[in-house]
């Protein structure tokens, strides 16, 4: 968050009611966390895992590379995994259109 020049001032952080697997822990607590960073509009949830800190601390990575991809144009490997799928995705199409 310091390289970014992110502020705890700059994000509005609200708490959730888990939904989904997990059981009684999971769906009757606020655990899921989602963050908004005002300057920017960027909004994140995280509901990961069934603790509160841990997903406070992944929404916030998730948020920092998700403004790092917005600000920079370097990709982040989550992006050049996507371009990877749909590259293959479209090669298996045209290969499809040929057979038939």
């Amino acid at each position: 968050m310091k390289e970014l020049g992110l502020k705890d001032t700059d994000i509005s952080e609200s708490f959730i009611l888990g939904s989904g697997k997990g059981g009684q822990k999971q769906n009757k607590t606020h655990n899921c966390v989602q963050l908004k960073h005002i300057p920017t509009g960027l909004m994140v949830t995280c509901q990961q895992r069934r603790e509160r800190e841990l997903n406070r601390f992944l929404a916030r990575r998730q948020l920092c590379e998700l403004i790092e991809s917005q600000t920079s144009d370097k990709k982040t490997p989550k992006a050049l995994k996507i371009e990877k799928i749909k590259k293959q995705k479209k090669r298996r199409k045209r290969r499809n259109k040929d057979e038939t």
